[in-house]
């Protein structure tokens, strides 16, 4: 399947940037120390001072603690659901959700170790995975609504209005795949290429799940 590669229009100035930088050192040093210490003996000012930034800043950056560990980033979200409402009306819905997410994927490469970390940190603390779930599923609705608005924009004036559980599936199913082909990347490490990953899951899901060759 096509993806669409990202414009010199869509790069980031340099504020954005910056900020990106400090949330992902924010993230890292959490992660990091997480791992070493567990979660529940590391504290905001330690994470502060391993990342570099007052503790003050760490909080215009994640509103909490545990926000830190589990790598949630709303802006990412909303740059996904932007992409998402200003697709071309003719696109296939799997392939808009698609791009949206592909072109999130720059930097995931270098930062293997950190989402493996990640996962383990995650493992360790029951009360972080359901934060995480709780996150994700805000995500997910949120995703669900940018369909919607889309596909309401794409609507007939005499189509039907309402897309029933259509986007709520395709943003579940496809946030789901994003997850198994981030899960599946970091489980084989120096195997396996995350873009390669994303784009089989979702040529499978387009495929309508084929059974894999004997």
């Amino acid at each position: 399947m096509h993806v669409v590669p990202k414009t010199t229009n869509s790069e980031p100035g340099l504020r954005e940037r910056k900020k990106r930088a400090t949330r992902r050192a924010i993230a890292e040093a959490a992660v990091r120390l997480a791992a070493e210490h567990g979660a529940e003996n590391v504290t905001v000012e330690a994470i502060s001072e391993a990342a570099g930034v007052s503790p003050r800043t760490f909080f215009n950056y994640f509103p909490s603690h545990d926000d830190a560990f589990v790598l949630v980033d709303d802006e990412v979200g909303e740059r996904i659901r932007e992409s998402v409402r200003s697709a071309p009306a003719d696109r296939h819905p799997l392939d808009v959700v698609r791009d949206a997410l592909v072109t999130e994927l720059d930097g995931f490469e270098e930062r293997q170790e950190l989402w493996a970390l990640q996962s383990k940190v995650l493992q360790r603390s029951p009360h972080l995975i359901q934060h995480g779930l709780k996150a994700h599923v805000a995500d997910e609705r949120a995703l669900a609504a940018a369909l919607t608005d889309w596909l309401d924009a794409a609507r007939p004036p005499d189509g039907p209005s309402d897309a029933g559980i259509f986007p709520r599936l395709l943003a579940a199913v496809a946030l789901t795949a994003l997850r198994v082909a981030i899960e599946h990347w970091c489980e084989h490490p120096g195997e396996v290429v995350l873009a390669a990953a994303f784009q089989d899951a979702f040529a499978q899901l387009a495929q309508g799940l084929p059974r894999p060759p004997a």
